[in-house]
């Protein structure tokens, strides 16, 4: 277990997120012989699952997927919000987390500060992945185009999903991180400042852009369409993980079957969004007008390669002080065979 001064340091200072809070789990009805059958050859030693989600909100959270596979195992759900990515992994850092979702970025900067943690699962791509991802200034801002960002202000949580979005547009137009003045904060902390204007430049996304927009408070400069993000991932407590990969299986199980659920059900997903979340109906709109739910993605090598892709830009870049393996952040491949579903192993 890491210090929690030092993790706190090192993701609120580094030189250089999105995250994907908002991640999905399933509809099914099972019986209580059917939750034994699917986990009866994994070990489960826990008697409570603490989940961690991120102010953005959780889908799997408020359909209660979980404890309906769970309950009946005895075993308790419990969740732990956090403003974004970086403070759920220092929250698992901490040992108060078992399990959470976080975008690409998180896990890398936690596993560069000594954190225990494995990946569970990723999440599939498409071709508009990025579209609630946005670089963006107030109306009235003289900033025209993403250029011109060089030498400014710019708002993000550090180590966040953020993080990488900045590094890869500025990247494509031949700038650097060293050439904008990162200033840290969480997404929930800083949407009321820029949209009264007090924000240069801000790296957000849904539910705050579409919040800004539907005020007509903010000016899109760039989004993250095309910017070859692995996506997000549920990430868990080593120990965690190895004393119950019969939950994490049956977390698999679970996200698979509600991103199926919620693409065929997105009206559904939407009165979530207005009474969970307490979005205004035009705000829904325009958060599922870019939501997509292409489905889960098991660690494969394929996926493997794309995060330490990852992790090698932020060293190469200086953003993290060392180089690191992700696959010392990884679970056996035969356990990740015996817990994931074979048709998302991609």
């Amino acid at each position: 277990m890491i210090n929690r001064r030092r993790f706190i340091n090192f993701a609120t200072s580094s030189v250089g997120g999105f995250s994907l809070a908002y991640l999905l789990g399933s509809c099914s009805q099972q019986s209580q012989q059917n939750v034994a059958n699917s986990s009866s050859s994994l070990e489960i030693k826990t008697k409570v699952l603490r989940m961690g989600y991120q102010s953005a909100g959780d889908l799997v959270r408020n359909r209660q997927v979980l404890e309906k596979r769970l309950d009946p195992l005895g075993i308790k759900v419990e969740w732990l919000q956090f403003a974004q990515g970086p403070q759920l992994m220092e929250g698992m850092a901490a040992r108060r987390v078992d399990v959470g979702s976080v975008g690409e970025t998180p896990p890398i900067f936690a596993q560069v500060a000594g954190s225990e943690i494995v990946y569970v699962v990723g999440t599939q791509r498409t071709a508009t992945t990025g579209r609630s991802s946005v670089i963006a200034v107030p109306p009235e801002s003289p900033l025209q185009k993403l250029e011109e960002i060089k030498g400014q202000e710019v708002y993000f949580q550090k180590g966040s999903a953020s993080h990488y979005f900045i590094l890869r547009a500025l990247q494509s137009i031949g700038l650097t991180i060293k050439d904008i003045k990162i200033k840290s904060i969480p997404n929930v902390e800083a949407r009321a400042a820029f949209i009264e204007g007090k924000i240069p430049v801000w790296v957000s996304g849904d539910p705050h852009y579409a919040i800004a927009q539907e005020m007509g408070r903010i000016r899109v400069l760039r989004d993250g369409v095309g910017l070859d993000t692995p996506g997000g991932y549920y990430v868990a407590d080593r120990k965690f993980a190895q004393e119950n990969p019969g939950v994490l299986k049956i977390v698999i199980e679970e996200l698979h079957a509600l991103d199926k659920w919620a693409e065929a059900n997105r009206d559904e997903v939407k009165k979530l969004m207005i009474t969970e979340q307490k979005l205004k109906p035009d705000v829904a709109d325009k958060v599922m007008s870019r939501r997509t739910f292409a489905g889960r993605r098991g660690l494969s090598p394929a996926l493997i390669a794309e995060q330490q892709r990852v992790a090698d830009l932020f060293f190469e870049t200086g953003v993290i002080p060392k180089k690191i393996d992700i696959k010392e952040a990884l679970l056996p491949s035969d356990l990740y065979a015996a817990i994931t579903p074979a048709e998302i192993m991609v």
